[in-house]
C-alpha cells in the first residue's frame, strides 16, 4: 500500500514519465501520479504508448478517465501488468473534452455510477483503488452532498479520497480557471476527515509549500502537490527529511541535474528529442540567483538539431553552486 503523506498531482502535459523521473531523483518518497490516462486509449490498445515507466518511479500510481465499469476494469488489469502501485479515478477534471467522454468532475453528480467504477476496478485486480475529486460541483456544493457522494463510493471499496478543496464550474470556466477561481475551503476537507475518520483523505488544491503541508497533515492524512511541485521541483529535496522523518543528505540543484543526465543520453539513444525531457527541468533552480538565464539558455539552445546534455550543463554552468541554495 502507497504512503500518500505527500504525493505529487496528476497534471496534464506535465506529469509525463520523463518528469517523473526527474522528481523521484529529489524525493524517494513522495507518492507520484502519472497524467490521466483515458480509458479508452486502453480499450483501443494503446497500453504501450500510455503505461510503460521507469523502476526508479515507484512509488508510482497510474489515474485513468474514465465512467465505464467494464473499461476500467481492463485499465486496473493492465496497471497491474504494468507494475503500478495504485490506480486512481480522476473524478475531478473539468475540461469540455472530459466531460463530453462523460468522465471527470461531472461524475460527481453520479455517485452509483463511480462507485459500480470503484467496484469494477477493485474486482479485476490487487492494487488499490483510490479516487480524486472535488468538494462539489456548479450548483451541488453542500457538504451533504459531498459526504454522500464519499460514503456511496466507498461503500463499493474505496478507502482513499484525495479532494481538491475547490468546486468545479462545469461550465464558464477553463480548466486553469477552475484551478484558481473557485474558492479553497480547507476546512471542509477537515470536517470530512473528522466524520469519516476510516477513510483516508488527502487534501489537494493551493498548497505551496512544505510548511502549509505540515500544518495539513495535523488535519487529514496526506497533502498533494500540483502546479508548485512541478513549477518549484526542489522543494520535493527537502520532503523525505520533513514529512518522512528520513536523515537523508539533501541533494544539491547541481548534483540533481547531473543525476538526470544518464537518462537524458539513454532517451536520446532512443529517438527522444532533448526538449521532451528539459522542459521539465525548467524550475529547478526557481529562486536561485541565475535561474533566468538557466531558463532561457535551456529555451532557446534545446530544440536545436543534435542539442544533446551539454546544453543542460551549459545551461547549469550559468548558476554558480553556491549560488543555488540561495534564495532569490
Amino acid at each position: 500500500m502507497p504512503d500518500r503523506r505527500f504525493s505529487v498531482a496528476p497534471m496534464m502535459d506535465c506529469t509525463d514519465r520523463f518528469a517523473r523521473y526527474f522528481l523521484r531523483l529529489l524525493s524517494r518518497r513522495a507518492l507520484l501520479y502519472t497524467e490521466m490516462v483515458p480509458a479508452a486509449a486502453i480499450v483501443h490498445g494503446k497500453s504501450e504508448q500510455f503505461l510503460p515507466f521507469h523502476d526508479s518511479e515507484h512509488p508510482v500510481a497510474v489515474q485513468f478517465g474514465g465512467s465505464e465499469p467494464r473499461e476500467l476494469a481492463r485499465c486496473a488489469r493492465e496497471a497491474e501488468r504494468y507494475g503500478y502501485d495504485e490506480v486512481n479515478l480522476n473524478v475531478g477534471c473539468p475540461s469540455d473534452r472530459v466531460q463530453a467522454g462523460r468522465f471527470g468532475a461531472c461524475l460527481m453528480a453520479e455517485p452509483d455510477r463511480v462507485a459500480d467504477c470503484v467496484a469494477a476496478m477493485r474486482d479485476a485486480g490487487a492494487l488499490p483503488v483510490t479516487v480524486k475529486t472535488r468538494i462539489g460541483i456548479d450548483h451541488q456544493d453542500s457538504y451533504e452532498a459531498l459526504t454522500g457522494f464519499v460514503a456511496r463510493v466507498a461503500e463499493a471499496g474505496c478507502r482513499s479520497f484525495t479532494i481538491h478543496a475547490r468546486k468545479a464550474w462545469l461550465q464558464g470556466l477553463s480548466p486553469k480557471q477552475n484551478r484558481e477561481i473557485p474558492p479553497l475551503d480547507y476546512p471542509r476537507v477537515y470536517r470530512l476527515k473528522r466524520d469519516f475518520p476510516d477513510l483516508e483523505i488527502v487534501i489537494n488544491g493551493g498548497i505551496d509549500s512544505l510548511e502549509a503541508c505540515k500544518a495539513h497533515l495535523e488535519q487529514v492524512d496526506g497533502v498533494m502537490l500540483g502546479r508548485a511541485a512541478y513549477h518549484s521541483p526542489y522543494l520535493l529535496a527537502e520532503v523525505d527529511r520533513r514529512v518522512f522523518g528520513e536523515e537523508q543528505p539533501v541533494p544539491g540543484r547541481h548534483e540533481v541535474l547531473r543525476q538526470y543526465l544518464p537518462f537524458v543520453e539513454q532517451q536520446l539513444a532512443a529517438g527522444i528529442a532533448l526538449p521532451a525531457m528539459s522542459r521539465h527541468l525548467l524550475g529547478l533552480f526557481q529562486g536561485v540567483p541565475g535561474a533566468r538565464r538557466f531558463r532561457r539558455y535551456i529555451s532557446e539552445h534545446a530544440h536545436r538539431p543534435g542539442a544533446g546534455p551539454e546544453v543542460l550543463e551549459q545551461a547549469a554552468a550559468l548558476v554558480p553552486e553556491h549560488h543555488e541554495r540561495m534564495a532569490g
